[in-house]
């Protein structure tokens, strides 16, 4: 869709909690798409990452450092979800998504931005690494494999969190961005549980007719879910060239992060 080659992208951006290897995937899509002349690596913002990639990248052009840029969007949540845990195990699928920003003349098309962390509220929601410390050096546990356990959440605190958090960063962002609820075509939020969704609209002042949902589809597809629903939002023919849309991500860390952008 983009109509870039490969050896012309700079940077690949790959937002994940759940990568194939420890130290990242990015390296890896990289060789796998021959964008040799490009830089890679991931990022972990949970279901933030996303937009928290998108962020990066657009500063990346603005300063002039990289032209094309590639940000990803990619989790398998399901190597972590407990299948006994009705809590969870129902709400997350897994996905992956990307999109290519490349500098132009003109007004950038990320209007605005905001983003936020509160470190305070990670008991809330995580996937621990199962040992603590370091590994035995007996001959008992010396050679024994490392592993996370499975995703724990407290789904009460999370609702209250993001239906607080969704509304402010993204006024803040339309603030940043100069924008309107009126001049808003478009919401694009988490795809976390279709409550928060609405909840969030409400409070924006956006009528449920104007967020786009694919929540029954695919579930909580972690940083996979924001790219996956503006794909198919574009390819239906919904969102169109000229549209402004709000974005919002949120989810472990805790994370979240607004941006206000115009689609060309």
């Amino acid at each position: 869709m983009a109509g870039i080659a490969a050896e012309d992208v700079d940077l690949i951006i790959l937002a994940t909690s759940s990568p194939d290897d420890l130290f990242g995937s990015a390296c890896k899509v990289q060789s796998i798409i021959g964008a040799k002349n490009a830089t890679a690596y991931d990022i972990t913002a949970a279901c933030s990452g996303f937009v928290v990639a998108l962020i990066s990248a657009a500063t990346y052009i603005r300063t002039g450092l990289y032209r094309n840029i590639i940000i990803i969007g990619a989790d398998a949540l399901s190597r972590y979800t407990d299948w006994r845990d009705r809590s969870t195990c129902i709400l997350f699928g897994d996905g992956t998504g990307a999109m290519v920003l490349t500098a132009q003349q003109g007004q950038c098309a990320l209007l605005g931005m905001d983003s936020h962390s509160d470190g305070a509220g990670q008991k809330h929601l995580n996937c621990y690494f199962s040992q603590e410390g370091l590994k035995p050096l007996n001959p008992e546990g010396a050679s024994a494999e490392g592993s996370f356990t499975n995703i724990v959440m407290s789904g009460q605190d999370v609702f209250r969190f993001a239906v607080r958090a969704v509304p402010a960063t993204l006024q803040a962002a339309m603030k940043d961005a100069d924008v309107t609820t009126e001049q808003l075509d478009w919401l694009v939020l988490h795809q976390a549980n279709q409550r928060i969704l609405d909840a969030a609209a409400q409070r924006v002042g956006i009528s449920s007719e104007r967020v786009i949902s694919n929540l029954a589809e695919y579930g909580n597809t972690s940083a996979a879910s924001i790219p996956l629903a503006f794909d198919e939002a574009v390819r239906g023919g919904k969102i169109k060239s000229g549209d402004t849309i709000g974005m919002a991500g949120f989810g472990a860390g805790l994370t979240w992060a607004g941006i206000v952008v115009q689609w060309q």
